[in-house]
């Protein structure tokens, strides 16, 4: 959804449509779902070039 606010736009006209664009769901993807921490038990830069081998 696309809106074009202008310069002269009325606040209530701006309040309104914010609260329109706020309504809209979201498709994609949901990065909250896979938000956290990963716990190492070593250095991260050991990690990522044990990881980096894996590949070879």
């Amino acid at each position: 959804m696309v809106t074009i606010i202008k310069k002269k736009t009325p606040k209530s006209r701006l309040r309104a449509v914010m609260k329109q664009a706020k309504k809209v769901p979201q498709k994609g993807f949901d990065a909250l779902k896979h938000l956290g921490k990963w716990k190492l038990d070593e250095d991260a830069l050991i990690t990522q070039k044990r990881l980096r081998d894996e590949w070879e």
